[in-house]
């Protein structure tokens, strides 16, 4: 059975690029949206087995978003992007219940499968 992804981003543009990247990786997207009330909502809903979220949205702050995430009952693995590479550390973002933080355009480097699979933590900043 496929992990399920939900990815959480403004950019539709990017959320689009996110869910092909993952889908290629055998993973099933089960839901694409782009604020912290719509994050909420369909994790609620769907609940993801990994959630993809970026920092910056534009009804609140992706870092706290992603604690609240992390706390769920069912804890969802959480993956923090930023088009800012400063945006947050992986240090922090783990300290807030994620596997860590990525810089967008590192995503295609990385291992996604095993990190939103739970294989692995982020080793990488």
């Amino acid at each position: 059975m496929p992990v399920t992804v939900l990815v959480v981003d403004d950019d539709a543009r990017f959320r689009g690029l996110a869910a092909r990247m993952l889908v290629s990786l055998d993973m099933a997207v089960v839901g694409e949206v782009g604020t912290v009330a719509a994050a909420a909502e369909a994790a609620a809903e769907l609940r993801p087995d990994a959630v993809l979220v970026d920092v910056g949205l534009p009804d609140g702050n992706g870092l706290t978003l992603a604690r609240q995430l992390a706390a769920l009952p069912w804890r969802p693995r959480i993956l923090i992007v930023s088009s800012d590479r400063d945006a947050t550390t992986p240090e922090d973002a783990r300290s807030l219940g994620a596997v860590g933080f990525v810089a967008k355009d590192d995503l295609p480097e990385l291992s996604l499968a095993r990190l939103l699979a739970g294989g692995q933590d982020l080793e990488y900043g």
